[in-house]
């Protein structure tokens, strides 16, 4: 498979890894929108949400556990952040592996639009 989250899992191409478990890894986003901009990935390929099985409460325990590490470490727990996931081409997403972004460390703008 020729995906980059897949391949910054297995270690293959080099990240700045954060966060660790059995099911997700969590890495600076090398093109940062805020101080704060983590990706928290599945190890497993999921192409967007849209694939990720409700019942697979090991999974769905690990991104929270890495959302949880993440905004605490970095102390946006307190100031505020934002997850976002983007699911398909119009919703801009760039990477077809399911991935969340922690964003933080500075004011945000409330438009959606």
């Amino acid at each position: 498979m020729d995906c980059i989250f897949c391949k910054i899992a297995t270690r293959e191409i080099p990240a700045t890894v954060v966060y660790e478990d059995d099911h997700v890894i969590a890495f600076e986003d090398i093109q940062k929108v805020a101080p704060i901009h983590t990706l928290v990935v599945p190890k497993m390929h999921l192409t967007s949400i849209i694939e990720l099985p409700y019942d697979n409460t090991a999974l769905l325990t690990s991104i929270q556990k890495a959302i949880l590490h993440i905004t605490k470490t970095t102390g946006v727990d307190q100031s505020g952040f934002r997850v976002i996931t983007n699911s398909g081409t119009s919703a801009g997403q760039t990477v077809f592996h399911l991935h969340y972004h922690i964003i933080g460390g500075r004011d945000l703008q409330v438009s959606l639009g």
